[in-house]
């Protein structure tokens, strides 16, 4: 077993501090990774406090979050032959599926039928061993569920959120067509927006970002946004009627939708990724008339993850983060939720 340290919370107080555990030895077909970064997603904010146990998604405690990690192979299996020690590798929402059911095997592994093993808070797919996740200095984890990322990328801080707040955006945008000639709105500026608006924009869209905080316009430019639009005027709205093809809506405080649903253009499609704590009510006709849609997205699989890692090196596209320490970790929860990052906080374990 290889002894692994990392950060912890032992109840829904989700005060931190260090943990030993142990590690599975590397397998045949396993990789070691040194992990150097590992992005706070607000998921883990919710596991952290059992937030969701609610909707049957209970956290297992002592609980190691993080899902957004990259780092170096150290060690390779005698079978591996996707990775080389020295390679650059990242692990995302899961590390393993039952490998036989028809999503798995057409490459969707995170709809297992049979459940795919999570990266933290749940088991490996003995459905005893429990997984512990990326706030912590090592992951075993097999070959064919781990992420090659490209040598050319540089730093690495602002890749870790990729493999989730990435391909959470990257997977609706691609589904849906967004390219030349489409107009993409994005609705929410913070971890999952920014993403969404880099991404969309070297798509080569024509990007709109909507917001209730007018403070985040030059944010919006920078990031590479086309267009501003400050929501709490619903006069700034009326002009946009009828004039997207995609709205990818970020947002996990309550909202309305309606309002749109009424910018989409024919045939047009709103995709969910945020999720608000609250059911959203939605007028019919708004939907009928243009023939328009709504939709979810989860994350992708490994082939579609694999394909937005290889985007964003060709694009030059990272995510922005702050880095910080391990004892920083209770400040940024707090801070992720009041929306006071830019825009996603990245752990640094080289040094923890």
């Amino acid at each position: 077993m290889i002894q692994t340290k990392g950060y912890a919370t032992h109840d829904s107080n989700a005060k931190f501090s260090e943990w030993e555990f142990e590690r599975r030895d590397v397998g045949p077909n396993d990789i070691l990774i040194d992990i150097e970064y590992a992005g706070i997603c607000h998921s883990d904010i919710h596991t952290a406090k059992n937030e969701w146990e609610g909707v049957g998604m209970g956290t297992m405690y002592p609980l190691v979050p993080g899902h957004e990690i990259v780092g170096r192979v150290t060690q390779v299996g005698d079978g591996v032959t996707k990775f080389k020690v020295g390679d650059i590798a990242g692990i995302g929402c899961f590390v393993d599926s039952c490998r036989e059911c028809k999503p798995c095997v057409e490459g969707f592994q995170q709809f297992c039928q049979k459940m795919a093993a999570y990266t933290y808070s749940g088991t490996y797919m003995d459905r005893v061993t429990p997984t512990y996740g990326g706030y912590s200095d090592k992951y075993v984890i097999d070959e064919g569920y781990a992420l090659k990322v490209s040598d050319s990328v540089g730093d690495l801080a602002g890749v870790a959120p990729l493999m989730c707040a990435g391909i959470t955006t990257y997977s609706p945008l691609r589904r849906f067509g967004a390219g030349p000639g489409k107009k993409v709105g994005i609705v929410g500026l913070g971890g999952l927006g920014h993403m969404g608006v880099k991404l969309a924009a070297a798509m080569g869209a024509e990007v709109t970002v909507f917001s209730t905080s007018p403070s985040k316009e030059a944010d919006a430019s920078a990031l590479g946004a086309h267009h501003f639009v400050v929501t709490k005027d619903p006069a700034n709205l009326e002009p946009l009627a009828g004039t997207f093809d995609i709205i990818l809506d970020t947002v996990s405080a309550d909202h309305d939708i309606n309002p749109y649903i009424a910018m989409l253009g024919l045939r047009g499609t709103l995709v969910v990724v945020g999720v608000p704590p609250s059911p959203n009510s939605v007028h019919s006709f708004g939907l009928i008339f243009g023939n328009k849609s709504i939709a979810g997205s989860l994350i992708g699989g490994i082939p579609e993850t694999q394909e937005m890692l290889d985007f964003c090196a060709e694009h030059g596209v990272k995510s922005e983060v702050e880095i910080i320490k391990p004892d920083y970790i209770e400040t940024a929860y707090d801070r992720t939720v009041k929306s006071d990052v830019r825009y996603r906080f990245v752990i640094d374990m080289q040094n923890a």
